[in-house]
């Protein structure tokens, strides 16, 4: 299956040379030195010309493996509360990126709540938008894609050992990716201090912190659930340090500073 890109056009270019050309502009403002080898990273999935330089400068920062699995929201009520998609590829104006079926695999039988399931890909952006990324700094890279449309701790955790229980078996570095947008269309003032807090317990490497401050504080973090397994397959591979590479919110750009989104990115070693 070969899954067609559902928001080329609109959240980033739909032609080949642009996409690059905006990528590259990403990557080289990043102002990023020597690359750091990470295990996980987290980054914004909106609109490239509003949380593209945040996400361009975490994947600027870090060596970019042969193997990713990347975490992220379902937006859409359509599909599996825990869907993966084990095989096939994602098409993008870049070409096509392949699904790594045997880590795809792994990753399943490690975690059986995970479902294949096509329906709740097809629409979903919080993936699609890293791969042009991946796709520009490691061409030859292949990735596990699974979204989540689920508040339980008990299954977020299941999912984060699962994740660390695959990468801790491979014989090569793979890197683990969050994606999440932070709070959601409050003023830029109080998103700062929400996100402040909710980045706070990722700093600390703290999923259930996390999770609990997002829900005990009201902050619209659509990704926090991918983020909280995220930090628990980080704890299980026993990283000691997370860092933050950029924060910004939607009213840096776009000016309008009632209703913003905020964007986090973050680097895991």
């Amino acid at each position: 299956m070969i899954r067609p890109p559902a928001v080329a056009g609109r959240f980033y270019p739909s032609e080949p040379e642009k996409l690059t050309q905006q990528i590259g502009q990403f990557v080289s403002l990043s102002g990023a030195g020597e690359k750091m080898r990470a295990l996980g990273c987290i980054v914004p999935h909106a609109g490239y010309m509003y949380s593209g330089h945040v996400a361009g400068a975490v994947y600027a920062a870090i060596e970019i493996p042969k193997k990713c699995i990347l975490l992220g929201p379902r937006h859409f009520p359509r599909g599996e509360p825990m869907a993966i998609l084990t095989s096939g590829s994602f098409s993008t104006p870049l070409g096509e990126a392949k699904i790594d079926e045997q880590l795809a695999a792994a990753l399943a039988r490690a975690c059986p709540r995970l479902r294949d399931d096509a329906v709740a890909h097809e629409r979903e952006h919080s993936l699609e938008v890293q791969i042009p990324f991946l796709q520009y700094l490691a061409k030859d890279s292949s990735f596990v894609p699974v979204v989540l449309a689920t508040d339980r701790y008990g299954a977020i955790e299941e999912l984060g050992r699962a994740v660390a229980q695959v990468i801790a078996a491979e014989n090569e570095p793979v890197l683990a990716i969050a994606s999440t947008d932070m709070n959601h269309y409050e003023s830029d003032e109080i998103t700062r201090v929400k996100d402040a807090r909710a980045i706070e317990r990722i700093l600390a490497l703290d999923p259930r912190g996390l999770y609990d401050t997002v829900r005990s504080e009201g902050i619209t973090m659509c990704g926090y659930a991918a983020t909280t397994a995220l930090l628990v397959a980080m704890r299980e591979l026993r990283a000691t340090e997370a860092r933050l590479v950029r924060y910004a919110t939607s009213g840096d750009v776009g000016g309008d500073r009632e209703q913003v989104v905020g964007y986090a990115g973050v680097v895991i070693r």
